[in-house]
């Protein structure tokens, strides 16, 4: 049965593929990392697309952590389709950092943007409020991973949700 999550472009900001490096004592970390663990076997299983960009790749790359880098870089590889930072997404950036954005953040949101991604997870709490404050003036919805998982969950399973 095809659900209205199938197929999905996902795009993942880098404070989500760093999440599982963080502590994993503390239960929303863990949760988090669960759900984005979860999150990119569905990628590798081809349930969703994974949209990746130019902008993702340079902070992976400025990660200085050689170990956290190479895991990183070596999921990415799994990505559906990569999106290139050009004049669009220079110029949408610099619209979204005139609402208070960081430079990085608004360049993610524009290459999402460009790769017409059906949802832009974060686990960026900064980002997510202003993303949410401002959501009429983006063309991509943004969440938190494990809360979107849940909603997703709760859409496919009804049944399991008494």
């Amino acid at each position: 049965m095809k659900t209205p999550f199938y197929n999905w472009k996902i795009y993942l900001d880098t404070c989500c593929l760093s999440r599982p490096f963080n502590d994993q004592t503390q239960d929303r970390i863990r949760r988090e990392t669960e759900a984005i663990e979860k999150i990119l076997e569905a990628f590798v299983a081809s349930r969703w697309h994974w949209v990746v960009s130019e902008v993702l790749t340079i902070e992976v790359n400025n990660t200085p952590n050689w170990i956290q880098r190479s895991r990183i870089k070596s999921q990415m590889n799994a990505a559906y389709q990569k999106i290139s930072i050009g004049t669009t997404e220079n110029l949408r950036g610099k619209q979204l950092e005139t609402l208070g954005f960081k430079w990085f953040d608004a360049l993610h949101l524009a290459c999402a943007e460009s790769g017409k991604v059906d949802i832009f997870l974060t686990t960026d709490d900064r980002l997510f409020r202003k993303a949410k404050r401002f959501s009429s003036d983006l063309r991509v919805r943004v969440e938190n991973p494990y809360t979107w998982l849940q909603e997703v969950n709760s859409s496919e399973h009804p049944k399991d949700n008494r």
